[in-house]
């Protein structure tokens, strides 16, 4: 079966989306890129202050609620239901409680043919990245870098470090059978993942 879920896992500011935006343009047919950046910006204000929604501290910390996980339970299984439609997705998310965050997807994929893909980026270059988007608290991509992906199982990996966004995107499509291995860039750093 053909991959019909794209999930890319990383911290903030370690390319996700710009990664995203590269596979519409490589793959073929109609790919939709959603990312728990819609789910947060489509909750109510009094949800996005903390307590039971999701709450960003000064220190650049991230603190979720019962009601934001309620949630987003829903927008997975709504995701979920797309792809069983034949909806092709690409799903960038933040991984806060690692392992136990990719259980929950599983959980609600069951069948459905998935990429599991790690985004990695130094934390000084997110950091970086962090300062010159303007409009994430700061230290969040310090804090996210190394635990989105503890415990986390990968079919292939990818480091935005020193790699531009169109080869990581490219590396995903060859992995997938989309692109030759040729016109794939051919030194695009990648990590060892399962197949």
């Amino acid at each position: 079966m053909h991959t019909q879920v794209i999930v890319l896992n990383g911290g903030s500011s370690s390319g996700k989306s710009r990664i995203a935006r590269s596979l519409q343009a490589v793959l073929p047919d109609a790919w939709l890129s959603l990312s728990v950046d819609t789910l947060v910006d489509a909750m109510p204000a009094r949800l996005t202050t903390g307590g039971d929604g999701i709450g960003f501290a000064e220190d650049g910390g991230v603190d979720v609620g019962q009601e934001f996980m309620t949630l987003q339970d829903a927008w997975i299984a709504g995701l979920v239901a797309m792809a069983r439609a034949g909806a092709h997705l690409v799903v960038d998310d933040v991984f806060l409680g690692g392992a136990a965050s990719q259980r929950r997807w599983l959980d609600a994929l069951g069948d459905v043919p998935t990429l599991w893909v790690g985004v990695h980026c130094d934390a000084a270059v997110a950091e970086d990245r962090e300062a010159a988007r303007g409009d994430r608290v700061s230290g969040m991509a310090a804090k996210q870098a190394d635990v989105v992906h503890e415990g986390v199982a990968y079919d292939l990996e990818v480091d935005t470090t020193n790699t531009e966004s169109m080869d990581c995107a490219r590396a995903i499509a060859a992995h997938l059978g989309y692109l030759s291995e040729r016109s794939a860039v051919e030194q695009t750093p990648t990590r060892g993942g399962r197949s």
